[in-house]
């Protein structure tokens, strides 16, 4: 037996999610057939996150246990003849029994994508959530710092999560701008989330929160004041999840054996 770790990135356009589904129509779901499709064995693979419906992955990883002989080298070229198009697998690599790709994480960086301006980019706009009018992305900027550390998120976490403990630490938030296109008249804001964890739409709700400070709707300060207070309802709306990208999971190299 042997423990299986991979990366997979998806578009989630089509999908109802990572997890498993009643529709059958989640990444996981496909993921494990293509798999017992390869190898006729029925497997539940553990993922470093769930994403929702229409949130996408770069850098999405799993792990699964086969008894399959198949060469490390020969997976992800024959998973990748029975994926649709708009899921890949890269890199297997055998791993540590006591490997899971969820708890053995270090951390993980979320990016969301806003397309500010004119026109909307037609082939991004699967990824990029559009505003049409101007945001104020100093101050967007500015409101950032205080999120980073270990904090109570209770504020930005939907309802509906399940967790025992909203703390949660946030190592390092960023907001870039990419140039304006001179056809388009418009142009993405990148917003980068690294932390050890995250609740459930934690990052939409801060991009929904940091929407309304661009607009001015909200003061720079809101921020800080929104986080301490630890209320939902003083937060922003949940932004859409078409934007939302799992772009990266880092784990400790020793974990990994070849």
């Amino acid at each position: 037996m042997r423990n299986i770790c991979m990366t997979v990135s998806y578009d989630g356009t089509a999908y109802h999610g990572f997890q498993t589904q009643p529709s059958n129509n989640t990444i996981q779901d496909i993921l494990e057939r293509a798999i017992r499709s390869l190898t006729g064995e029925t497997i539940k693979i553990t993922s470093s996150g769930r994403t929702d419906a229409g949130v996408h992955a770069r850098c999405q990883v799993i792990n699964f246990i086969t008894s399959s002989p198949i060469p490390l080298v020969r997976w992800c070229l024959a998973l990748n003849t029975l994926l649709p198009a708009d899921i890949i697998v890269s890199n297997a690599r055998q791993v540590d029994d006591n490997f899971h790709s969820r708890r053995s994480a270090d951390c993980k960086t979320y990016r969301y994508t806003i397309r500010c301006g004119k026109h909307p980019d037609l082939f991004r706009r699967n990824q990029e959530y559009f505003h049409p009018t101007p945001l104020n992305t100093e101050a967007m900027q500015s409101s950032l710092p205080c999120l980073v550390g270990e904090h109570d998120f209770t504020s930005f976490c939907s309802i509906r999560s399940t967790k025992k403990s909203n703390v949660r630490t946030i190592y390092a938030v960023s907001l870039e701008c990419e140039p304006m296109d001179p056809i388009l008249q418009s142009y993405g804001i990148h917003i980068h989330v690294t932390g050890n964890g995250f609740l459930y739409n934690m990052v939409r709700i801060i991009v929904g929160t940091l929407i309304q400070i661009g607009e001015g709707k909200r003061s720079a300060d809101a921020m800080s004041e929104i986080l301490a207070i630890r209320d939902r309802a003083l937060a922003g709306p949940t932004a859409m999840p078409h934007g939302l990208m799992l772009w990266e999971v880092l784990y400790d190299n020793d974990e990994i054996s070849s």
